[in-house]
């Protein structure tokens, strides 16, 4: 089974924005652990939360100078093993609006830094279809999974995104990633629906 990339597995606990220095120097090394390891797995990309809005020392300008700051030293690393570092929005209170995260990953400016898309996360914010559009091919890999206003989290295709719409504008911008269902698992006839909800969602 091949491992196309990991998850930062300490982003939450030792956060790039944090206001002590120590923490975010743990967080940067935890960073750099996490890009040798999907090297190893012969992984592609790492998953990663810059950070979480969550008050007068964590603001959203704080997320944004201090991780950027921090996401630049191990880009010689990821240069060096071919690994992307990609960001992803998990209802953290940064960048909640397309144009935003846009220009974060612009600002950051780098060929091995871009966004892990999450179909269902965005979609509370503005369509997903819009933020595809805006992002284009900042988006390297796709987490699939649906949300809805009454629904919340639910199975693909259940939910309020209009999966049409993702379909045409991934197909404007040439998407060829990877996508990865990130929804909850179960036994072979479950992960069977999974596959074929998932096949139908992307025209696959």
């Amino acid at each position: 089974m091949p491992v196309h990339g990991v998850v930062d597995s300490v982003h939450w606990r030792k956060r790039l924005l944090s206001p002590d220095e120590a923490t975010r120097n743990a967080g940067r090394e935890a960073l750099a652990t996490a890009i040798k390891d999907a090297h190893a797995y012969g992984g592609s990309s790492v998953l990663l939360v810059p950070g979480r809005v969550g008050g007068k020392d964590e603001t959203h300008d704080h997320v944004w100078e201090r991780s950027i700051a921090e996401i630049r030293k191990v880009l010689p690393l990821a240069s060096r093993l071919g690994v992307h570092v990609l960001i992803e929005n998990v209802w953290n209170g940064f960048c909640e609006q397309p144009e935003q995260l846009r220009d974060y990953i612009d600002a950051i400016n780098s060929p091995w830094v871009g966004v892990y898309f999450d179909i269902g996360n965005h979609q509370k914010f503005a369509p997903s279809e819009k933020w595809v559009q805006v992002l284009g091919r900042r988006i390297v890999k796709l987490d699939v999974k649906d949300w809805g206003k009454k629904a919340g989290f639910c199975k693909l295709g259940d939910g309020d995104v209009n999966w049409p719409a993702v379909r045409r504008a991934l197909a404007e911008i040439r998407f060829t990633g990877w996508c990865t269902a990130e929804v909850r698992g179960g036994d072979r006839e479950r992960l069977a629906e999974i596959a074929e909800r998932m096949d139908k969602c992307l025209s696959l």
